[in-house]
């Protein structure tokens, strides 16, 4: 083994760790790869960057434009129509439509993309037909892979298969060179899952109508047990404030149904909203939440406290902090940034235009040069300027303190009651820093000061904390406990069927930005005049601390809010919407021509006429020119992760290939079952690539694979378009696990599917398709000699 092919090997397996763990997404790994292999000096400069040009990935990105162009025409509305209409009612025959629907259309168009075309339509056909929609999501999924082994288009590893026998001096495969043997295995696949597979899906009880569907929401994120109401009293210390100020709805993620006021009631009020004595809030939430905030309203203010905040002066500094370029704390929110853990100081400010901001912080992103105001003790300020994150440390004086920070205003003591029940308890359970900006500098007990405590600190009956913060929000505090509560409210559930207030459901697309940003970031209320009320992920459901959850694809979202502020979501392209609430029909007249353009590009490729990656391009910007869709959204339905995994993945293809590390793989692929002949060796490719579709992400698995097949067919004498076909079969169909494939794991959260789902459908659908393309291939593709 050469130093090059340890080299290439060495980044080939950093590569593979990295996919596994997803510890950093998928498309940083194919650049850090990219970037690797230019260094080292294992590719040029030109080779590292001929991913970007290569046609494979050119078609890949056009393709996405063509399918795009093919949904906003409506395509998917006329879909529908028809799968009602043929389909009928019965659960084997909805089946078979929806997986002959869902394969043709993906040996045509991305299979992604025909499954969040096609997703809401199954839905909708679920909840009108009775059947369960987790009988029919699953089987979309597939279909979509099955129908992409049909098309050199199908699927992005088709076209990477044939760019890679281009790139070994071999002819690429043609357009419908995997009809014959693609098409049985769909054919195939789809009896299989009608005839069988199907007794082994899971049946997600659901209930259906538009009336009742409302009720059937409510009781599958078990909204109707975390409803309750709470009564203003006339002499409240809340009266006159607003909503945001009383904190009634973040100190504990409530979310504020309605406001009733003198018989009449305001669904989701705004957060200036005023309260008056007598108000009824209809409130959904963790009561238990809300009760365990209200038992800080115990803490007894200090007045002469002047000799416990000098004790404390000495011990905790403060300092004006710049954020360096390139610091991991860039982007991410000061709640998440995690200061105390990694530099041991508490953000307590951060500069805006107009001052500090001292208040409601913890969704707050940071930004590179951000000045950021932090308080520590003396060691751990001094120990800032030694890391890199941070630039320009500057440790304020006391005057200096005062005049920016008005801190003699800021700071308080309070006592814990002996009786209280907030002793023997941790400051972690406390939501006081998140809601109300009081950060705890020091604990003193029994002559002892303890500054800066952690979350796990306990207090205890008799404690003096020094609290800095704002006194009116201790008020605040204490007015919550004067709030009634009472949990039995039948009679106003009805304000969740009301034709102002409405439950939607829906999914992330695909191609969202959303995935992987918390609910707290995003803040549904502010951004669509909507809340949201629960999210249903892996068959269980998500109703509280919602702040703090990061978004996935394949989360089912219960949204909350105005039927006309949900009808405008539909539009939004970063949701699939699961609940029709009467949205206007789209615009099909370009139905036609959308399908005419894509109808011209495959006949453009079977005539001869243009390259696959010169047709698509072209029929892609004619549906720009002829308003199937605009500009933005073609490059919006780009999935650009996909497209950086692809190309920079290649030059690890090439770097295997010019170094012989290739080779050497193949050679111990050989010795293992080279004696057995041809057929054993090619039966153990698709295996090792189908076992490795479950971790590794297929674009990439078939870039690494490509090599390998080509030398150990060049070893053996023969041609490798059989072997290429069945690693092509292996990749494509990933059925065995929701993170297999993007299809897949799109239907999880509507499917109400648990991982252990796809592993009981998916194995044996893998097992079938793999014989049958074992049979097939000495039929349809037999070895020929080299």
């Amino acid at each position: 083994m050469t130093f090059e092919i340890s080299l290439v090997l060495g980044i080939l397996v950093i590569s593979l760790i990295l996919f596994i763990s997803e510890i950093i997404r998928m498309d940083l790994v194919a650049l850090l790869v990219l970037g690797a292999l230019a260094v080292t000096g294992l590719v040029d400069s030109n080779q590292a960057f001929a991913g970007f040009s290569n046609s494979a990935v050119i078609t890949v990105w056009a393709m996405f434009i063509l399918s795009e162009g093919l949904t906003r025409t409506g395509i998917a509305d006329i879909i529908g129509r028809q799968v009602m209409r043929v389909g009928g009612h019965r659960e084997v025959t909805l089946i078979f439509v929806i997986m002959v629907t869902g394969a043709v259309l993906s040996a045509f168009m991305n299979n992604i993309g025909v499954a969040a075309l096609m997703l809401p339509v199954v839905v909708e056909v679920a909840r009108r037909t009775g059947v369960a929609a987790s009988r029919l999501l699953m089987p979309l999924a597939y279909s979509t892979l099955l129908g992409g082994l049909m098309t050199l288009i199908g699927t992005p590893p088709n076209l990477l298969i044939s760019e890679s026998l281009v790139l070994g001096g071999y002819e690429p495969f043609g357009l419908f060179d995997f009809t014959p043997l693609g098409g049985v295995v769909m054919v195939v696949g789809v009896l299989f899952v009608v005839v069988g597979g199907r007794f082994l899906l899971p049946k997600v009880s659901t209930k259906h109508g538009k009336h009742v569907s409302q009720r059937s929401l409510r009781a599958q994120y078990k909204l109707q047990e975390r409803t309750f109401m709470m009564h203003v009293p006339r002499d409240s210390v809340l009266v006159g404030k607003t909503l945001a100020e009383s904190r009634v709805g973040s100190s504990t993620g409530l979310i504020i149904l309605s406001l009733f006021r003198n018989g009449r009631n305001e669904t989701l009020p705004g957060r200036q909203t005023v309260i008056r004595g007598g108000d009824g809030l209809l409130v959904q939430g963790r009561i238990d939440q809300f009760r365990e905030l209200r038992r800080w309203s115990d803490l007894v203010i200090e007045r002469e406290s002047s000799v416990l905040k000098s004790m404390v002066a000495s011990k905790v500094v403060y300092a004006s902090i710049v954020v360096a370029d390139g610091s991991p704390v860039v982007a991410e929110l000061i709640r998440h940034a995690s200061f105390r853990t990694r530099f041991d100081v508490a953000v307590v400010g951060i500069l805006r235009k107009d001052g500090y901001r001292l208040t409601n912080l913890a969704y707050v992103p940071i930004r590179a040069g951000d000045q950021i105001l932090v308080q520590g003790e003396v060691d751990s300020i001094a120990q800032l300027e030694k890391f890199q994150d941070f630039e320009n440390v500057t440790i304020y004086t006391p005057e200096q303190l005062r005049e920016t920070y008005q801190t003699d205003e800021r700071m308080f003591v309070v006592r814990v009651p002996k009786d209280s029940d907030l002793a023997e308890e941790t400051l972690n359970k406390s939501r006081l820093a998140d809601v109300f900006d009081f950060r705890l500098l020091a604990v003193f007990r029994d002559g002892e000061l303890r500054v800066m405590p952690r979350g796990d600190e306990i207090l205890f009956g008799g404690d003096l904390l020094l609290i800095e913060g704002q006194q009116s929000d201790l008020d605040v505090l204490r007015g919550m406990q004067d709030l009634e509560i009472d949990t039995k409210v039948p009679g106003n559930l009805g304000t969740l069927e009301s034709e102002r207030l409405t439950l939607m459901d829906a999914t992330l697309d695909p191609r969202t930005s959303l995935t992987g940003r918390t609910v707290g970031e995003l803040n549904f209320r502010e951004r669509y005049g909507i809340e949201l009320a629960g999210i249903w992920r892996e068959g269980t459901t998500i109703g509280t601390e919602l702040a703090d959850e990061r978004l996935q694809i394949g989360d089912a979202l219960l949204l909350l809010g105005p039927r006309d502020r949900l009808k405008l979501l539909s539009s939004d392209s970063d949701f699939l919407i699961l609940t029709p609430l009467g949205q206007e029909p789209p615009d099909t007249r370009r139905a036609p021509l959308a399908a005419l353009i894509m109808m011209a590009v495959i006949g453009a490729v079977m005539a001869g006429y243009a390259p696959i990656s010169v047709a698509a391009v072209i029929g892609g910007t004619i549906m720009v020119l002829t308003g199937c869709l605009n500009m933005e959204q073609a490059y919006r339905s780009i999935d650009w992760r996909a497209i950086f995994l692809i190309a920079g993945m290649l030059p690890l293809g090439t770097a295997m290939q010019e170094s012989g590390a290739a080779t050497y793989l193949a050679n111990q692929v050989m010795e293992l079952l080279g004696d057995a002949g041809p057929w054993p060796v090619i039966m153990g490719l698709y295996i090792l690539t189908a076992m490795a579709t479950m971790i590794i992400p297929t674009a990439a698995l078939v870039v690494l694979m490509s090599p390998i097949v080509l030398s150990a067919m060049a070893d053996m004498g023969v041609q490798p378009e059989t072997a290429m076909m069945a690693v092509a079969m292996a990749a494509s169909a990933s059925f065995t696990s929701p993170i297999s494939h993007p299809a897949n794991i799109l239907v999880m959260g509507p499917g109400g599917y648990r991982f252990v789902d796809y592993l009981k459908v998916g194995v044996p659908l893998t097992i079938v398709v793999f014989i049958t393309v074992m049979v097939l291939l000495p039929i349809i593709w037999p070895l020929v000699p080299a």
